[in-house]
């Protein structure tokens, strides 16, 4: 195979492994595998048109041209003339196509199903990413720059996934982008000889090849890069632990990112948010219900538990209705009343989502944001948050009487199977505590009560902020034993031990009831964030529960009617209760799964993201990352500005520092001519080398004698016994430069600037020190003759 051949082929294999990047964003690689032989036929069509040879300008087209047949046998052949060449309507499906694709980008979190859009933005990104990594690699004769479209194309899949794709995907691009730079230079050096040649025969070392110290280079090189990915990892602020992490690196931790708090990963945020002395003020809430001791300000809810992490689920989110339907199950002869609230976000508070009280009917608030018909929550849709929002909330105050509760029905089976799920690994003492607890109890709402009583009154548990509980599937059995923790660790633990009962349950995260102001206004501050959990009940819908101690405000449907007994009166209702029936129509038992919204798929998408904002991490590697974006493509340009003022700087005050900077200057000469074109001739005299810049470069008279007196100059230095010292030799290079540059086209030019030819010198200067050192190593061994 040719090095040209084993260059493309390279070329192909790193845009494949940089595709693998964005494998987690999507369900399933079967895309991947439409992209292999695309990118292999893409890359043949470049061998051959290189081959015939066309120029090349020519090979890009017919690549490019080839690349849009493929995309149109692909994904238009009906669309298409013969199947193959595109028609009338190929462009306009395409444009759809990647509308849709545009669409479901919004609409789908990771994983997003593998839509017709996402595909063709898939396959059809890493084939564009295929023809530049080949077009620079291979038709150019330049690896170095072919990483950047690479970076881009993980650069993508890190971005899009919210924190990078897992480090693995990283070492693969890497390894990909490696292996371009090595065959690059071995067909270098296969090209250039003797120039990279092997120790001398005569120093008693084997010949190995001309290509063997730039490959160990390449080794070493690639080992660094390779332990620079591996520990980059460990520094980035990673996806260790879960929610109930001991060390507070769940993933989002902190609330002070960006001076925000974290919806998804309560138990840092909260926890740093109610042990933090600067209480500041979140939100400034109005509201026209009198009583404002459920006045709960809900974010999301958490229902996917996995028996470490509670965690949103992966849901459908549509457009915000005008008019959200009713909450799931809530039957019409439950009371409730309407309610509006007005709520004004801190400037500093940015939350991904919407604050706002339980289950919210309607919405007006500014800026772009989806609707997510399941939890009925409001995410930011484009990095919208909350930051400095006034919005408007109509919300419906339901108020049920503990006999409705009791005599809920069986929830839907779907609901049921989906709310009720725990995981193998959640530990056995968990259920069993939830049946000590609940024993003797005659229904889910009893047990429920029990349960929400145990934790805040009678189980002794303490509420402490500075609790270190533990990670991993003990976490709550830990929790359970040491009696200790706070919101998150009663929610959590409740709504656990609910599941393991056959009760609906999860996780609501926002804020408790804020502080009354003398103007009538509420303020909810940083420590008012707070965790809670929500139990379902058919005909009721989901219901709050408060088993945290000494915090919020336990539901007047689970309060006992005497001391000394946790059993609640089955008639008592909640406050201001009121007979009248919502507008809004039920949703009744119709839908097998329970939701507000039938027709909204439960494997769809909630967006990701915690509304932290970058950290200082993230700020720093991405700056770094943009500056070496930035420093490939401008390293030659440095490196001949660098090298251009150390040869025409300052020098000794002596015969010895005047002669290296006559050699210099000269050397810079030859340099500057061979950057616009003009090849160096080392077998011409100074004055034959001198008299051929003059010819090749058009010089006017003027140019013409410096370029001579800098010549006459290295003469001295080499010849004469005692060289006269010149001076103003550097001013005659620069004089010589000038006037090469103003006869040199203006592509000439462009390439002089960006791609020296020059820059090759650093190539011959790693060469020979690694031809030294070599030698240096051959004679410290001993010979075989001499042992």
């Amino acid at each position: 195979m040719s090095g040209q051949a084993r260059l493309a082929l390279c070329a192909a294999a790193a845009t494949l492994m940089a595709s693998c990047a964005l494998l987690p964003l999507v369900n399933g690689p079967s895309w991947l595998l439409e992209l292999v032989p695309l990118v292999v036929v893409q890359s043949g069509v470049g061998a051959v048109a290189r081959r015939v040879p066309l120029g090349r300008p020519l090979t890009v087209v017919a690549q490019a041209v080839t690349t849009l047949l493929l995309l149109t046998l692909v994904f238009a052949r009906g669309h298409a003339i013969a199947g193959l060449i595109p028609g009338p309507d190929t462009f306009p499906y395409f444009a759809e196509l990647l509308r849709q694709g545009a669409q479901d980008v919004s609409q789908y979190a990771i994983p997003a199903p593998l839509t017709d859009g996402i595909r063709l933005m898939l396959i059809g990104g890493a084939l564009l990413i295929g023809l530049l990594v080949d077009t620079l690699a291979v038709t150019f004769r330049s690896a170095a720059p072919a990483g950047l479209p690479l970076l881009a194309l993980y650069s993508v899949a890190a971005g899009l996934s919210h924190g990078g794709p897992d480090w693995l995907w990283f070492l693969v691009a890497a390894g990909g982008y490696l292996m371009l730079l090595l065959a690059e230079g071995r067909d270098r050096l296969a090209q250039w000889g003797r120039v990279f040649g092997a120790v001398p025969r005569a120093q008693g070392g084997a010949q190995d090849g001309g290509a063997v110290a730039p490959v160990r280079t390449g080794r070493r090189i690639g080992a660094v890069a390779l332990g620079v990915a591996l520990l980059v990892p460990l520094v980035l602020p990673s996806m260790r632990g879960g929610l109930l992490a001991e060390d507070g690196t769940g993933p989002g931790a902190g609330p002070g990112r960006g001076g925000t708090i974290s919806a998804v990963n309560p138990l840092v945020s909260l926890r740093d948010s109610l042990n933090t002395t600067d209480d500041r003020t979140v939100l400034t809430v109005r509201t026209s219900n009198p009583d404002i001791s459920d006045l709960y300000l809900r974010i999301v809810s958490l229902d996917d538990f996995d028996g470490t992490t509670w965690k949103p689920a992966q849901r459908h989110i549509v457009g915000v209705p005008d008019m959200f339907p009713a909450p799931a199950g809530l039957n019409p002869d439950v009371r409730r009343d309407a309610t509006r609230t007005t709520v004004r976000a801190a400037d500093w508070y940015a939350q991904d989502w919407l604050p706002m009280p339980y289950p919210p009917s309607k919405v007006r608030i500014g800026g772009s944001w989806r609707y997510e018909p399941v939890g009925m929550t409001l995410v930011g849709d484009h990095g919208e948050t909350t930051r400095g929002k006034t919005y408007q909330v109509t919300s419906l105050d339901v108020r049920p009487t503990a006999q409705q509760l009791a005599s809920a029905p069986q929830p839907p089976a779907a609901l049921r199977r989906e709310y009720t799920t725990v995981p193998a690994t959640l530990p056995k003492v968990v259920a069993q505590t939830a049946r000590e607890v609940t024993a003797g109890a005659r229904n889910h709402y009893e047990e429920a009560v029990r349960l929400q009583d145990w934790f805040s009154v009678d189980g002794g548990f303490q509420y402490d902020t500075q609790v270190a509980v533990g990670s991993g599937p003990g976490a709550i059995a830990n929790f359970l034993r040491k009696k200790q923790g706070f919101c998150v660790h009663f929610a959590f633990a409740m709504a656990a031990m609910a599941r393991t009962l056959g009760i609906p349950s999860r996780v609501a995260v926002g804020f408790a009831p804020g502080t009354p102001q003398t103007d009538g206004s509420v303020t909810v501050s940083l420590k008012d964030a707070h965790a809670w959990p929500e139990l379902y009940f058919q005909g009721v819908g989901w219901t709050r529960f408060e088993p945290t101690p000494t915090r919020g405000v336990v539901p007047s449907y689970t309060r006992s009617v005497s001391p000394g007994t946790s059993q609640p009166d089955q008639s008592l209702p909640s406050k201001h209760g009121s007979a009248e029936p919502s507008a809004a129509a039920s949703a009744g038992e119709d839908c097998t799964n329970g939701q507000g919204a039938c027709d909204a798929p439960s494997a769809a998408a909630v967006p990701a993201g915690d509304g932290s904002g970058p950290g200082p991490w993230w700020l720093a590697l991405t700056g770094l990352a943009a500056l070496v974006v930035l420093a490939v493509p401008l390293a030659p340009l440095l490196w001949r500005a660098r090298v251009r003022s150390v040869r025409l700087g300052g020098h000794a005050r002596t015969e010895e520092g005047a002669a290296a900077h006559t050699l210099a200057a000269w050397q810079e000469l030859t340099d500057s001519a061979w950057d616009l074109g003009i090849l160096p001739d080392d077998s011409l005299t100074p004055r034959g080398a001198a008299g051929r810049i003059i010819r090749l470069g058009r010089l006017d008279p003027a140019a013409g004698a410096a370029v001579h007196r800098v010549a006459d100059a290295l003469e001295q230095v080499l010849y004469a016994p005692r060289p006269r010292p010149a001076a103003g030799v550097a001013d005659d290079v620069r004089q010589v430069t000038g006037a090469l540059h103003d006869t040199a086209t203006r592509r000439a030019r462009f390439r002089a600037r960006f791609l020296p030819r020059s820059a090759v010198r650093v190539l011959w200067t790693a060469s020979s020190h690694w031809s030294a050192l070599r030698t240096r190593a051959t004679s410290l061994r001993p010979r075989t003759s001499e042992r």
